[in-house]
């Protein structure tokens, strides 16, 4: 028994949401696969969670990997407008007494290395220090997205106009000029308690002892390479370790919506994927012109509608068919070119499919580092968080996917859609953007392997955490 105790152990505090959760899952899957860590997830819930969907993944697990519920806190106090960042952030803040009972009981019984927290859990930082561990921030997004976060405590200091009033692009070190109306949706309205708390935790980023990259060297080259060349009192030291994506595994032989037989019989290369995410609603203008686009295209496509949404961010409209929202006559015109399934498909398979040749997608970084991986060029659309900055570094830096005008009143039309769904699936433009993307795939897989980049900075940091336990 003295030596099963002497396996090291690190506790993870996930952010609510399941975009937060699966990349953590991913990486702790990935971790204990290579090193003998033992791993525990500490998962903050409200009243009527955690859901269904949370469970599934976390019972997946290996046995190494166990998850304790923090005590549910109550989030009646404010208002139901309140925004889901500000949401996320008191949840985490209520939980701490929570998380502290729990690491009480762990370090007394466990070689506990290192918390790590993701974006919106800086303030766990406290409760790690009275049990002297090491904390560290997985940081699910990109890298220019992190230089962002580092830089924002300057930025707020040298502006104090919007940031989408600025007259020249922020430039970021070892990145692609933004323009700041493409910044993250969190830092567009200074006056808001949704800035506020970002530039509260983004002061905080250099009390962490070091931060965990879901990206890699070979797609950020520019962006992580001066990251690190900045590493020091206010920049702790960067771990590149992406990409982590979901294997889809869990998916095989569940495919209700009969996506996957319907692709076994499209061609090779022949299919545009359309999905905006878990969370991603357009209005009801918008998923006509969508409609109507990719009626106009000619191409065949594979397209997930949701429910229009009412406000931005806001709920969908529930309890109703997603296909009743469509134009009048869409499905009859469009059959056997489209199909169009409600709400889900299983996205892995899709994007793995040998049929599918492009992806329309919302840019969240969950869904943009699966396309890599498989090597599906993109038409970028994003709708909201740090979608736009991914669509920025895509289009312009990548060049490895097209991004369709936005009219004023934030509408892309019909003619437009069909437009850069053609260029991309029948054009010179997307037959350079498919080969750019089939390199950024064998890049992906190489950084993986034994003697990648990715593997390596993995290495790296569990030796860091073995030695903090003495092993």
């Amino acid at each position: 028994m003295k030596g099963a105790k002497q396996t090291p152990h690190i506790v993870i505090l996930p952010a609510p949401g399941m975009g937060h959760l699966i990349p953590l899952v991913e990486f702790a899957k990935r971790f204990v696969l290579l090193h003998d860590f033992n791993i525990t997830f500490t998962i903050p819930t409200i009243e009527g969670s955690p859901t269904n969907a949370q469970k599934e993944i976390l019972d997946s697990l290996p046995k190494c990997i166990n998850t304790i519920f923090l005590s549910p806190v109550s989030l009646d106090d404010i208002s139901k407008d309140t925004k889901v960042e500000t949401r996320i952030y008191l949840t985490i803040l209520r939980s701490l007494p929570s998380l502290h009972e729990v690491l009480k009981l762990l370090t007394s019984t466990n070689p506990v290395a290192a918390l790590v927290v993701d974006l919106f859990g800086t303030d766990a930082f406290d409760v790690a220090r009275q049990f002297n561990l090491p904390s560290y921030i997985f940081f699910p997004s990109t890298a220019m997205v992190l230089s962002l976060v580092l830089h924002l405590p300057e930025l707020h200091e040298l502006n104090s106009c919007e940031y989408r009033e600025l007259p020249e692009p922020v430039k970021l070190p070892g990145c692609v000029p933004i323009h700041g109306k493409d910044l993250l949706d969190s830092l567009q309205d200074r006056q808001s308690k949704v800035y506020t708390w970002t530039l509260y935790h983004s002061k905080r980023f250099k009390l962490a002892d070091g931060i965990l990259l879901n990206s890699f060297m070979e797609m950020e080259a520019g962006a992580i390479k001066a990251l690190k060349e900045s590493e020091g009192p206010s920049v702790p030291p960067i771990y590149p370790i992406g990409p982590l994506t979901q294997d889809g595994l869990r998916d095989d032989g569940f495919d209700t919506s009969g996506c996957l037989k319907w692709l076994n019989n499209q061609p090779i290369g022949s299919v545009l994927f359309v999905s905006f995410g878990s969370g991603g609603a357009l209005s009801q203008e918008q998923l006509n012109e969508l409609a109507l686009g990719l009626e106009l295209s000619g191409q065949r496509f594979l397209w997930v509608v949701k429910n229009p949404n009412t406000t931005y961010l806001g709920a969908q409209s529930v309890g109703e068919d997603p296909l009743t929202f469509l134009p009048k006559g869409f499905l009859e015109r469009t059959k056997g070119k489209g199909l169009v399934v409600p709400s889900w498909a299983p996205q892995i398979q899709v994007l793995s499919h040998v049929s599918t040749r492009g992806f329309v997608t919302h840019c969240g970084w969950n869904s943009t580092l699966e396309s890599m991986v498989h090597g599906v060029p993109l038409i970028a659309w994003p709708l909201h968080a740090e979608q736009k900055m991914n669509a920025v570094s895509l289009v312009e830096d990548l060049k490895v996917a097209l991004r369709p005008k936005v009219e004023k009143n934030g509408i892309v039309r019909r003619m437009e859609i069909a437009r850069v769904v053609k260029c991309l699936l029948e054009g010179d433009e997307g037959k350079n953007i498919q080969k750019r993307m089939r390199m950024l795939k064998d890049a992906a897989t190489k950084v993986l392997s034994k003697e990648g980049s990715s593997r390596r900075s993995l290495s790296e940091v569990a030796h860091r955490w073995k030695s903090q336990v003495g092993i």
